[in-house]
């Protein structure tokens, strides 16, 4: 690691956004003024990350409910991007973490939120990214909130077991549309702002929410036929109930509160909710969001 360089903290590092920042932060380590800390939760779940660690990838520990690991990891840290889970204490979490930011000196930090964060009453996940995103305001240090829709790599993490075993996926989605965005044009956006927005250098994106999208929305119908074209076999869209939904998840240990959460914003997305689309993409970056077809295309031997 350069003793030289200012430092960014990925929060989240093996999850499916932030493994994408630590990818796109390490490919471009050896010619970028910073040094990369990749945060996960367990030392025991960084395997992924390994590789990365000859790219001036440091690998630390980051329990937000141990305030020591808090605090070693948000040590000399000059720039953060954030990312939580979902939890019942979120805003004491996210209160804890931006006394620490202003403790080490944090001079910015990139949230990743939600389409419509706190706009949405029948959510208790957007809820708690609004107030997640208020505590960062109110603690002065400048910020980019990034609110995406759903992640089209869901479809790998939340999915892919059944589409590999089933050929198929069941969602209580009806026939909601949604603009799904590639976490790839997630990390391209990050890395952008946070390596080019250095101090003295363009503020272009200080305190400044975007919503991010992909190019068109799409049902899942529509997702199940573009994913039988690009994998090379027929992949069904299953709808289902509410009831068998909390059935499916239970049967895999979810929690009551997850499931209910979960439910929300099912609820919401048949209601029409991240049916939009921005070219937010394309402004930052230059290009047009990744389609859903070429995303699938390079995805597919997960799905076989």
């Amino acid at each position: 690691m350069n003793n030289h360089k200012k430092t960014i903290l990925v929060t989240g590092a093996t999850g499916t956004v932030g493994n994408e920042v630590v990818k796109h932060l390490a490919a471009i380590s050896s010619s970028s003024d910073y040094n990369i800390r990749a945060a996960v939760h367990s030392k025991n779940k960084s395997d992924q990350l390994r590789q990365f660690e000859n790219k001036g990838v440091e690998i630390v520990d980051l329990d937000y409910t141990k305030p020591k690991t808090v605090a070693s990891a948000l040590n000399n840290v000059d720039k953060i991007f954030l990312q939580t889970l979902p939890v019942p204490n979120i805003t004491d979490i996210s209160s804890n973490l931006m006394n620490e930011a202003k403790k080490n000196g944090v001079k910015y930090i990139v949230k990743l939120s939600a389409m419509e964060a706190d706009s949405e009453p029948g959510s208790t996940i957007l809820q708690l990214h609004g107030k997640e995103e208020k505590i960062i305001k109110d603690s002065g240090i400048p910020y980019t909130f990034l609110r995406p829709t759903a992640f089209m790599q869901n479809f790998v993490t939340q999915f892919g077991h059944t589409i590999r075993t089933q050929n198929a996926f069941y969602i209580p989605a009806g026939d909601a549309k949604m603009s799904f965005i590639d976490a790839r044009d997630i990390a391209t956006i990050t890395v952008g702002i946070l390596t080019n927005n250095s101090h003295g250098a363009s503020q272009q994106h200080d305190n400044k929410t975007y919503n991010i999208t992909g190019q068109e929305a799409l049902s899942y119908s529509q997702v199940a036929n573009i994913l039988s074209n690009e994998v090379g076999k027929k992949i069904s869209y299953i709808d289902i109930s509410e009831d068998d939904a909390r059935k499916g998840m239970k049967q895999i240990g979810v929690d009551n509160w997850s499931i209910d959460i979960m439910l929300e914003l099912f609820k919401i997305i048949r209601a029409g909710y991240g049916s939009e689309t921005t070219n937010v993409v394309e402004r930052i970056t230059g290009r047009k969001p990744i389609p859903f077809a070429q995303f699938a295309r390079d995805y597919a031997e997960v799905f076989r």
